[in-house]
């Protein structure tokens, strides 16, 4: 499962973790449940429909399939499965039932939804090797601020219902989410807003015994200049000459308030770099594997969604 705050690629991130996960010839489910149809756009598709479908093609013989997961959908389908009543559930439909039922039992909502993902990880296939349709089902998962209740809730569904198909429902989706296979990785900016929503999930992840997996960086910018340079740009006492020089070199004249602008940049530039580097103190303090994705000067396309793949996998975050 892949978490984080809004407006920190989280939706890139887990399609670029489902390429890794396929590479060498899996198949790979990526899966979302917030309806905004962020998995079509990320993979350049038309919207995502309740059916599996697939997304991308992954070296080594690897596929990626994509499922937007719709509440609607999946009490139909719950209500066909365990009752034999998908016809009434349409006519419930109609007359809005399911969105009065969703709406005020959210926790109804939201197992079902973590319950198509369950039964996505544990559906049977006996022609493939590894005797299921999926050797992995990734999550482009609701954002931090709400991914433990979001998880937690069949916990809470379970304590409610004593018998009968939610029960077993519930049961079965705390079955896999805290088994060994299953992990949630938080995806952050070297940000302090990004980095507190991630410092505080993982501390309410914790508490509700959820498994908690690595936090990937993304976005990262390496420093335009040396340590020394730095130093000198926040303290205010960069050699203004040697700058001069530079530009010149550069083919630039070099005016005064060319000059006095650059060494302005240059401050903001060392700032920024003092900011991230408490950050990333503040990531690695969570004692959990870090990753990191490097800032994309042109934007995400689907060439950098396998170079994604690829560094991911070249930090053993996939084996």
């Amino acid at each position: 499962m892949v978490t984080g705050k809004g407006g920190t690629g989280k939706t890139t991130v887990a399609g670029a973790l489902a390429l890794a996960l396929a590479t060498g010839g899996q198949r790979v489910l990526l899966t979302e449940v917030e309806g905004r149809q962020q998995i079509a756009q990320v993979f350049d598709t038309p919207p995502l429909a309740y059916r599996e479908r697939k997304v991308a093609s992954a070296p080594g013989g690897g596929e990626v399939y994509a499922l937007a997961v719709d509440a609607e959908e999946a009490l139909l389908e719950y209500l066909e499965m365990f009752y034999n009543l998908r016809g009434a559930g349409k006519v419930l439909g109609k007359i809005g039932a399911i969105d009065f039922a969703t709406t005020i039992a959210p926790g109804v909502r939201d197992v079902l939804l973590t319950g198509k993902i369950k039964e996505a990880v544990n559906r049977p296939d006996g022609t493939r090797p590894s005797g299921l349709a999926y050797d992995a089902v990734v999550l482009d998962a609701p954002p931090t601020g709400r991914i433990t209740r979001f998880l937690n809730v069949a916990h809470e569904v379970a304590g409610l219902a004593k018998m009968g198909p939610i029960r077993a429902q519930a049961d079965g989706v705390l079955k896999v989410l805290h088994s060994g296979q299953t992990a949630v990785h938080l995806v952050t900016l070297l940000e302090e807003m990004p980095v507190q929503e991630t410092v505080d999930a993982v501390e309410e992840l914790r508490a509700a015994d959820l498994p908690v997996g690595g936090v990937i960086v993304n976005m990262v910018r390496p420093p335009l200049l040396g340590a020394a340079e730095l130093r000198a740009a926040r303290a205010g006492t960069l050699d203004l000459e040697e700058l001069a020089a530079g530009v010149k070199e550069a083919g630039v004249e070099p005016t005064a308030a060319l000059v006095a602008e650059l060494a302005r940049e240059a401050a903001q530039h060392a700032e920024r770099v003092a900011l991230e580097a408490a950050q990333r103190v503040a990531v690695e303090a969570l004692d959990r594997p870090v990753y990191e994705l490097p800032l994309t000067a042109d934007g995400m396309d689907m060439g950098m969604m396998y170079r994604f793949a690829e560094l991911l996998r070249a930090q053993r975050m996939v084996p």
